[in-house]
């Protein structure tokens, strides 16, 4: 005898449910994939990766959960302390729509400040070494299938050339939309940076790029970070809204979890529509690529 048509419904109703249920908790407890928008952290991360944060790291609050804005409650549980040189999501504490993924620098009670482009933690200077160069090409998409040329440099699609042979220093090279850069002054062209293997104390090793010491973040006050706050930096020292600008200390339970590695990458140059593209566009290097 075959099942009546509410019977089915209602079947399919509760797989739906349940479904999205396990979706929910799997991305509450375990892992969330999150984009990143912004060259914050380039070196690091690039605009177009596709992360994986892990949960568990450090306990969970109600940002690990849908709707954390909403004050359900306060605190963290199986709470773990972030250690000095993760490279975390968490949500900024000035506006509570936005989550920010950025370096950890600064734990409770420690001092940190910037002096002529160098970090200081506890009045002890940030050993940086290894100074090697770096090109970041921020260019409108109209540019994605010509070349692109700035003194000896040749930028085709996603390569550098110099005097037309393969770049052997590390680049990034990122597209915006064509009316964006007519309508931001400096936003768009060739940047020409350094590129630095920063040791924080405990000697976690990152690198770092800085296009000047002498920039707006590269001279600051000295902060003493908050009982129960953290101090986030992007990698991208001079093109970063971090806590020395606009987010200020984070309170720990902001954290929503700790950047795991990248499952996928890809540039603007065209859009994804353009399916003929999809190799070019592809960062096939940066696929499964762990993040430190």
């Amino acid at each position: 005898m075959s099942k009546k048509p509410k019977n089915r419904m209602r079947e399919w109703f509760d797989t739906l449910f349940y479904g999205i249920l396990i979706a929910i908790g799997f991305r509450s407890l375990f892992l969330e994939p999150f984009n990143i928008p912004s060259g914050s952290m380039i070196p690091t991360l690039h605009i177009g990766d596709h992360i994986f944060i892990t949960k568990w790291s450090y306990g969970y609050s109600r940002y690990s959960f849908p709707f954390g804005s909403w004050h359900l409650w306060n605190g963290r549980v199986f709470k773990n302390m972030p250690k000095l040189g993760d490279v975390i999501v968490f949500r900024n504490p000035k506006n509570e729509s936005l989550d920010y993924v950025k370096r950890l620098v600064g734990l409770p009670g420690d001092t940190i400040q910037m002096r002529e482009g160098r970090l200081y933690i506890n009045g002890e200077m940030v050993e940086r070494k290894d100074p090697r160069p770096y090109v970041v090409a921020v260019l409108p998409r109209s540019l994605r299938s010509v070349g692109y040329y700035h003194e000896n440099m040749t930028i085709k699609g996603n390569k550098v050339l110099v005097d037309g042979a393969p770049a052997d220093f590390n680049y990034t090279i990122e597209y915006r939309a064509d009316h964006v850069c007519r309508t931001t002054p400096g936003l768009c062209g060739v940047f020409p940076a350094t590129e630095y293997t920063e040791v924080l104390p405990g000697g976690v090793e990152h690198s770092i790029i800085e296009y000047t010491d002498n920039g707006p973040l590269d001279n600051t006050m000295e902060y003493l970070v908050p009982e129960n706050h953290l101090f986030f930096m992007g990698d991208n020292r001079d093109n970063s809204n971090d806590s020395r600008a606009d987010v200020g200390f984070v309170p720990v339970d902001n954290v929503i979890g700790h950047v795991w590695f990248v499952w996928y990458s890809h540039n603007y140059a065209s859009p994804m529509v353009a399916f003929w593209n999809w190799n070019a566009k592809m960062r096939w290097n940066r696929f499964g690529k762990g993040i430190k």
